[in-house]
């Protein structure tokens, strides 16, 4: 059955963010692609259902009406809360968590992202901006290795939806330009959570966005 529908592209980190939530959380869902090469998020449709014109866009069919819910934290905020799953024990990682995941959006993921859209996919490599973006992801994942060296998850003792917020993109170093060995925190956690159970890469939960030919309305 399913109860969930995700508007969503392999290669965009904040959609597998929410797909992986999905998937370990063992609920019914399916995605739905978004051909965003091709400037889907643009057309009118899809402004309808995210007036921010981005992915992912998640639909949960209610008998009462669906829910649709956009960005990835507010998403990953009400699966945990739905499911029962990767959130807080106490208010005190309430606020850890919700820390953690402000600063990814602001700082991590935001630099993360572009840097990566603007060198992997424009080939701008050496553009002052990419070399901007990219050094201030660098500086985001500094923060990040130093804070893992004495824990095992981001926020808590357990696995949340912090370190699912966190990782959206971090499984693509060569992507975003990340040696990892020298980032060895990073690595040790990223293999945390892919061992937890259900676990899938982006490419086993998502269609591609490249090619048009199978795009939605």
């Amino acid at each position: 059955m399913t109860d969930f529908t995700l508007d969503c592209f392999l290669e965009s980190g904040n959609a597998y963010k929410a797909a992986l939530m999905l998937e370990l959380c063992g609920a019914g869902w399916a995605p739905r692609r978004v051909a965003f090469f091709t400037g889907q998020t643009r057309s009118d449709e899809f402004r309808a259902l995210n007036i921010m014109g981005e992915v992912p866009v998640m639909t949960h069919h209610k008998v009462d009406g669906d829910v649709v819910l956009s960005q990835s934290g507010s998403i990953l905020d009400y699966l945990s809360r739905e499911f029962d799953r990767f959130g807080p024990a106490n208010e005190d990682e309430r606020r850890e968590i919700l820390r953690w995941i402000l600063w990814d959006n602001h700082k991590l993921t935001s630099y993360t992202a572009t840097a990566r859209f603007m060198s992997h996919f424009q080939k701008k490599t050496d553009d002052p901006v990419t070399l901007f973006l990219a050094a201030r992801a660098t500086n985001a994942w500094k923060v990040l290795d130093a804070h893992l060296k004495s824990r095992d998850f981001v926020a808590t003792g357990h696995p949340t939806i912090a370190d699912l917020s966190l990782c959206g993109y971090l499984f693509w170093p060569d992507e975003i330009g990340m040696d990892m060995s020298q980032y060895p925190s990073i690595a040790a956690w990223l293999d945390r959570i892919a061992a937890l159970p259900g676990y899938k890469r982006p490419e086993e939960l998502m269609p591609s966005g490249m090619d048009p030919a199978t795009a939605t309305a």
